[in-house]
């Protein structure tokens, strides 16, 4: 007989009272016939299942066929001994963690104590008494259905974790990705807008050239006929009092210079909002940090009206290799952190916001921004970078700025630090490479 089930479970104490005891399956390797048969009778009447092995070289092959709860085996075989078929259980990972209890006429204690030391769970004299067997057979078998268990809760437990893990980091890619299209269609928005400007501002301060010629021989024509002719007639007396001829010499130019001067800042504009707006390419390229922030600074002119005086400290600064949008994302961010926290300040008489540039060492720059807001509190300050967080209402912000500002600076092999006492204000301080090495050279 190789298999044997029966059907009347036994009470087991020692289980949860909420959950049945798992039935033991056991795997008997023994060379004697009779043995097999005697352990058979011993476990009629219960639920253990049993199977069988007879030659110790088949029984690891057995065991990871069958996955018995607990193994049942002599110590003296022939062709290989028990303590040896131990060791075979013990160094096969499918095996190693079954109970293994010893069967065996010998009650030496330190054949027992050999036996214990190689990983054995049990030692039982042939034959044992059916109830001291089956209940030590129950005790192992749940035993080891509960570690079993628990590693398999552990493990879950371990996976749940690695899943949120990359479902945050998922949603955060996902929140990231968003921000960033928002920020490609702004960028192609400002694009589109200041190509579309660009011509007719072109078009106009190309003409005043002309036209600022063109006044000037009409002012002197009239001066040649002034003085060829002194003595107009009166209609013409008259019509010089009433256009106040003089003012209108005096003033056209001042009227053209003016003009000029706005035409000149609407190009200034432009060209701003084109450098702002800048696609990256593949590769970084050479660019003017100051052109950077002059650009975020005229694109947030309206805001800075409102009572806020930027104190500029520029020193001269080598061209960078970067994607001058990005770094404009980080500059657009700061600033308007800076000016929200400002404009929050209702009862703050002077306003300011600070920005200092220099170069640090060979291969490295500095950019300072600080403002004299009310500061940031020391336990939000450690938050500042994380993803998600943002201490704006509800709908004001994604709390992705600077945690895209710090990933844009680390990408730049650069690194941004915040600087901050409640009622000091605050300060930022990204640091840049110059030129990148080839590691990170083409990080995006």
């Amino acid at each position: 007989m190789d298999t044997v089930q029966a059907t009347a479970p036994l009470p087991n104490p020692t289980l949860n009272k909420t959950s049945a005891p798992s039935p033991p399956t056991i795997l008997l390797v023994d060379d004697q016939s009779t043995v097999n048969e005697a352990v058979q009778c011993m476990i009629a009447d219960t639920d253990i299942t049993c199977h069988y092995c007879a030659k110790g070289g088949e029984a690891l092959e057995r065991a990871i066929a069958t996955a018995p709860t607990v193994i049942l085996q002599d110590l003296i075989m022939p062709n290989i001994s028990g303590l040896d078929l131990v060791k075979q259980f013990r160094s096969h990972p499918d095996t190693s963690d079954i109970p293994i209890i010893m069967l065996s006429t010998n009650d030496d204690p330190q054949t027992k104590a050999a036996a214990f030391a190689i990983g054995i769970n049990d030692y039982l004299v042939k034959l044992p008494d059916p109830i001291e067997l089956v209940a030590r057979l129950r005790y192992h078998s749940q035993a080891y259905l509960n570690r079993q268990a628990h590693t398999a809760a552990l493990v879950a437990q371990a996976q749940a974790k690695e899943l949120e893990a990359m479902l945050a980091e998922l949603r955060r890619t996902q929140m990231q990705l968003i921000q960033t299209e928002k920020l490609s269609s702004l960028g192609q928005m400002l694009a589109g807008i200041a190509h579309e400007i660009n011509n007719p501002v072109n078009f106009i301060f190309g003409n005043l050239t002309y036209i600022d010629n063109y006044v000037h021989d009409f002012l002197k024509l009239i001066e040649l006929y002034a003085n060829v002719y002194p003595n107009p007639d009166e209609s013409i007396k008259a019509y010089q009092d009433e256009i106040d001829f003089e003012f209108i010499q005096e003033d056209l130019l001042k009227t053209l210079q003016s003009t000029r001067i706005g035409t000149e800042r609407i190009v200034q504009i432009v060209l701003s909002l084109r450098n702002f707006s800048r696609q990256d390419q593949a590769e970084m390229k050479q660019s003017n940090i100051h052109e950077g922030i002059e650009s975020t600074l005229l694109i947030l002119g309206h805001r800075l009206k409102q009572g806020i005086e930027v104190h500029k400290e520029y020193h001269d600064l080598p061209l960078i290799e970067c994607h001058q949008a990005q770094l404009n994302q980080v500059f657009m961010n700061i600033l308007n952190n800076a000016i929200d926290a400002l404009l929050e300040q209702t009862d703050q008489a002077y306003k300011q916001i600070s920005i200092q540039t220099k170069r640090q060492t060979q291969n490295q720059i500095e950019i300072r921004i600080s403002d004299n807001g009310p500061g940031i509190p020391e336990t939000i300050k450690a938050q500042l970078f994380e993803p998600f967080f943002t201490t704006k209402p509800v709908g004001k912000g994604t709390g992705l700025g600077l945690s895209i500002c710090q990933q844009i600076i680390k990408n730049h092999q650069g690194a941004i630090a915040v600087f901050s006492e409640p009622g000091k204000g605050t300060e930022f301080v990204i640091q840049l490479a110059i030129y990148h090495t080839e590691a990170n050279g083409a990080a995006d």
